[in-house]
């Protein structure tokens, strides 16, 4: 569910900054009360484009907390399994790195 969420809100994020860039770009082109008009609509595409991005940033914090905390639980169960997953991957690296 949050990896459609992500994908949702990012797909929102470059249809909002490409939809913002057309606006500027006109309003550019574009003089007096048109011109303030466009601005004004730009910068609230961008404001919702920070707020989606806001909300991503604040998804991802939570993901990483989570994993962090049923990774640190997961150790504190099982102490010597986890000290034998990470001797594996160190020899795995350990054995990448010698093959260069």
């Amino acid at each position: 569910m949050l990896e459609s969420n992500i994908h949702t809100v990012r797909t929102d994020l470059k249809t909002l900054m490409k939809d913002a860039q057309e606006l500027f770009a006109e309003a550019a082109a574009a003089s007096g009360g048109k011109a303030e008009e466009l601005r004004a609509k730009g910068m609230k595409l961008l404001d919702n484009a920070i707020d989606g991005a806001h909300h991503l940033q604040q998804a991802a914090v939570e993901k990483g907390k989570k994993i962090a905390h049923d990774t640190d639980t997961y150790v504190h169960e099982h102490p010597w399994r986890a000290i034998g997953i990470s001797a594996a991957v160190g020899v795995l690296v350990g054995m990448l790195i010698a093959r260069r």
